[in-house]
């Protein structure tokens, strides 16, 4: 029984009960317990006390942050940045709530301070009914490559995450459940100091096409490369890429990770989740024309949107304690872009470039073309699949 419930039971009785005999209060009494579970020496100090006409007062700290108020603004920041987690999702707030403002809807001076002194344990809160689930898991398509894996060592120790130009390269496979066929993969290249990211698709996971996007990547990313770090599939160990990371005037490590060991390629691996598979879900993608729609947005609003607007955390060390590892972490999170800003290896007119681009952007602008693409490219997806259907 709710205490909503008891108490409109014991607002009934109430009265008669003081109005009552000593036998029939009695009666009432092994009732009113019997109904609600109280013991009789609780139910007869509710009975003898004079009844309450105003609700109790709220028990705990006074109510800062009224939903009522809040939770439109903060629900609306928090879908237009993807879902951040309320960490990252509070270090993004002061710019989003610029570029909110912006779209025609200000906010005040005293409210803005207040939702900017939250805490990501109340965001958290506030935010509980709109989580969502995560969908299903996907397969692997790493290959072992060919005798090329002898040529390439393995990386000793732990990535260097102090410097620009240090780079990870993985592929991600939009087959679903089956990997038979050919099918459209996502290329992903995470520099490791940032966390900026691009991403391309190509189809069939070519070694030429892998390739080809690689050099695209590098003259488009604002840093230098120094050195690669891949997984061990065949579209990585190759010898067109081998010429291509070696051959040059300034050698260029190129290691690759142990076998079974993703996390050897952890920055990596986990761009493949929150960049990837968060926006194009699991489905098989196996129509090359899907490749031209996917790369429409993987360059330009998708790479814009995430470099710019999304803060991630950045691991700054390990400690052992008592036979437990605790891992400290940036004390803000920041974006790629913030990150690259405060390096002194990021040569001036790179920096004046990512300024120069970063004033023209607008997050809620760029999430709705993200959406708007996405539309477009699975009513694609949608109408391939029909065609393709009715030829069998």
């Amino acid at each position: 029984m709710s205490l909503r419930s008891k108490r409109e039971l014991l607002a009934r009785i109430h009265g008669r009960y003081q109005r009552a005999g000593r036998p029939h209060k009695s009666r009432i009494l092994s009732e009113f317990c019997a109904t609600c579970g109280y013991h009789p020496k609780s139910a007869l100090r509710l009975l003898n006390q004079p009844l309450r006409t105003t609700p109790p007062k709220r028990s705990g700290p006074k109510v800062i942050y009224d939903p009522a108020e809040v939770l439109p603004v903060l629900k609306a920041v928090w879908l237009g940045s993807d879902q951040l987690c309320s960490k990252l999702l509070k270090a993004a707030l002061p710019e989003w709530l610029e570029h909110y403002e912006r779209r025609g809807a200000p906010l005040g001076e005293a409210f803005k301070e207040k939702l900017l002194e939250i805490s990501p344990a109340q965001i958290d809160r506030l935010l509980s009914s709109s989580r969502v689930k995560h969908p299903k898991q996907g397969l692997c398509t790493t290959r072992p490559g060919t005798i090329l894996r002898h040529e390439v060592p393995t990386r000793g120790g732990p990535p260097d995450t102090t410097r620009p130009g240090s780079v990870e390269a993985d592929t991600v496979a939009h087959c679903d459940d089956t990997t038979e066929g050919d099918y459209v993969n996502s290329l992903t290249f995470t520099e490791l100091y940032s966390g900026w990211t691009e991403h391309r698709a190509v189809w069939n996971k070519s070694a030429e096409a892998v390739l080809v996007e690689l050099k695209a990547l590098e003259k488009v990313v604002p840093y230098a490369m120094k050195d690669c770090h891949t997984d061990n599939g065949g579209e990585f160990l190759n010898w067109a890429l081998h010429k291509h990371l070696t051959k040059r005037d300034v050698k260029m490590p190129w290691t690759r990770s142990r076998a079974y060991r993703k996390n050897d390629n952890a920055h990596c691996e986990q761009k493949n989740w929150t960049h990837v598979r968060q926006l194009f879900g699991h489905d098989r993608f196996e129509h090359p024309e899907l490749v031209a729609l996917m790369n429409a947005l993987y360059s330009q609003e998708w790479s814009q949107f995430t470099n710019h607007f999304k803060p991630t955390f950045k691991l700054l060390k390990r400690e052992k304690q008592a036979g437990r590892t605790k891992r400290v972490y940036e004390p803000t999170p920041k974006t790629p872009y913030q990150r690259l800003l405060e390096s002194a290896d990021i040569p001036e007119a790179n920096k004046v470039t990512l300024r120069a681009a970063h004033v023209k952007l607008d997050p809620f602008e760029l999430k709705k073309n993200v959406e708007l693409k996405l539309k477009k490219f699975f009513t694609a997806l949608g109408n391939l699949n029909r065609e393709a259907t009715k030829l069998k």
